[in-house]
């Protein structure tokens, strides 16, 4: 799913108002009936205010604002917006091992953690296509926590460059997303910075990282969906070990 209203020559990302995503059009619609039914029947109390307030949030939480991708070799874009969270060597999850998967062994693990104030729609790390799919039923726990990533309700995606490079990222719900929504299918292919899914209401999403690709993000850092730069080929810019 490509920008629907991509800039026009001269034009700046930055003063752009976001777009809402249409996943929340029916949310607002229900939240702004009910501020005019409170309105109406409760003569705008504080109640009513409150309701407004929350639709307001609701518009907020569906914002899909333009993004400008950066361009390159041996890239990897954050595919979300939030707070590295974790970088960490794990274990390839079982989920994206097999046909279209990963090699098994360790790899570097960024973990993204969104908030319910950061934009949800998530994008594709890389250019490429899609070479598997997994999604796992799971709890709902706090999506900061580590265990998160083999508890929660979650979905597993592989994508291979065109140099036969292949990333593996995952959607992990939260303790208050309650679902998980993918726009994509295997066999298909991204531009990277593309939009893939969204997750609802507070969620993470763990980046695994090929061999020969290093961080190039600190824990504690701010990461934007399509525009930071998760992890280059080859030497970091900087020790990301270092800046925690």
């Amino acid at each position: 799913m490509g920008d629907r209203l991509p800039l026009v020559p001269g034009e700046s990302a930055k003063y752009r108002l976001p777009d809402m995503h249409p996943e929340g059009r029916k949310f607002l619609g229900i939240a702004l009936l009910a501020v005019l039914v409170s309105g109406l029947w409760l003569q705008w109390t504080a109640l009513s205010f409150l309701l407004l307030g929350l639709s307001i949030w609701v518009a907020a939480f569906f914002r899909d604002p333009v993004r400008v991708t950066p361009l390159g070799e041996g890239l990897i874009v954050s595919p979300a917006d939030g707070l590295i969270s974790l970088i960490t060597t794990v274990d390839v999850p079982r989920q994206l091992l097999g046909e279209g998967g990963l090699e098994p062994g360790q790899m570097t693990r960024v973990s993204v953690f969104m908030n319910v104030f950061d934009v949800h729609v998530n994008r594709a790390p890389i250019a490429g296509r899609l070479t598997r799919i997994v999604y796992v039923p799971g709890k709902f726990l706090n999506a900061d926590l580590d265990k998160a990533s083999e508890e929660n309700e979650r979905q597993y995606f592989v994508m291979e460059d065109a140099g036969g490079v292949r990333v593996g990222f995952t959607q992990i719900a939260g303790l208050v997303a309650r679902r998980i929504m993918k726009w994509v299918d295997v066999g298909q292919a991204l531009k990277v910075g593309e939009r893939f899914g969204l997750i609802r209401f507070g969620s993470r999403v763990d980046v695994f990282l090929p061999a020969g690709y290093v961080p190039a993000v600190a824990v504690g850092q701010r990461a934007i969906a399509g525009e930071t730069v998760l992890a280059v080929r080859g030497r970091a810019p900087f020790d990301a070990a270092q800046a925690q």
